[in-house]
């Protein structure tokens, strides 16, 4: 069908720019994603019409036809992401994976960037048209921890620098007051200058972050402009708009950090979302014995 056609092209690029995964991994997930689409076939839907039920028959016959937990997991995996994609980009209007439960076979810790790699933000050239705009929009994202649609959508009004806050509107129009630092205030503040030489369109006035064409920035382009960054810094990990955010909600809590106050500010309506930090912290907790406690260090 051409209409579908179409779909899978737009993942596949969606999977390259926003997911920023490699060639092989797109092909895996595209591998698995056709499993789903001949099912759809078979039972004659459109892919789009797929229910929670149809899922949980499809993943029934995975585990008929004897697919190991950890293939299973990792099929289910990207139909989440498929319907996520579709979800986004106003195809459906309800995601049929929302309450998709996938076998248990252990834990995946988020990947976060370490507080040295962080510094790859003074690492950005000044010289540059955007230089100063990227400086200030990353320091911002790290800063306060936001989803990359709270960072395109935050505007020059939700900014209350005597206060150190941002009004953050998050998932389902829900606002939140989330601290900002000083450091994130002074490149704003410094990032003004070159926004106010913007010549800027008509329902984007008050939009903080422009693009050159006067309008907010999109979803892509702060993902190609965070991918650009990192490669220039040499850090050789897949980093995203979210790894900003799972490494402001890391170092929070190796920091001390109250796991209810990082619930706060990340906006997470539930305390099982943040508690994947939890998860880390143990973690470092346990290289800090390793590597400091008397009692681990080998004895002469």
């Amino acid at each position: 069908m051409r209409q579908g056609k179409d779909i899978i092209n737009r993942y596949n690029t969606y999977l390259r720019l926003e997911k920023s995964l490699s060639a092989n991994s797109i092909d895996a997930y595209l591998t698995d994603l056709d499993k789903l689409l001949r099912f759809a076939e078979d039972e004659k839907k459109d892919v789009k019409e797929i229910s929670y039920d149809d899922l949980q028959q499809f993943i029934a016959q995975l585990r008929d036809i004897g697919i190991h937990p950890r293939s299973q997991a990792r099929i289910i995996s990207g139909i989440k992401s498929f319907y996520r994609f579709l979800l986004l980009d106003n195809y459906i209007t309800n995601d049929p994976t929302e309450l998709l439960e996938s076998p248990k076979i252990g834990l995946k810790l988020p990947e976060v960037l370490t507080v040295n790699e962080i510094n790859i933000l003074d690492t950005i050239d000044l010289t540059l048209p955007e230089g100063q705009r990227n400086r200030a929009m990353l320091e911002v994202l790290y800063s306060c921890g936001l989803r990359v649609s709270e960072l395109t959508g935050l505007r020059y009004s939700d900014i209350y620098p005597k206060e150190g806050f941002i009004r953050v509107e998050g998932k389902g129009s829900k606002q939140r007051l989330v601290p900002i630092s000083e450091v994130a205030l002074r490149e704003i503040k410094n990032y003004l200058y070159d926004r106010n030489s913007v010549v800027v369109k008509k329902g984007f006035e008050d939009i903080l972050f422009l693009s050159r064409r006067g309008t907010a920035l999109s979803r892509i382009m702060v993902f190609h402009i965070i991918k650009q960054q990192t490669e220039a810094a040499g850090i050789h990990k897949n980093v995203s708009p979210h790894t900003f955010r799972h490494s402001f909600a890391t170092h929070l809590l190796e920091g001390g950090a109250n796991l209810r106050a990082i619930q706060e500010m990340l906006g997470h309506e539930k305390i099982t979302t943040t508690e994947i930090y939890t998860h880390i912290d143990r973690e470092f907790l346990r290289k800090e014995i390793l590597e400091h406690h008397p009692r681990s260090r080998p004895r002469t």
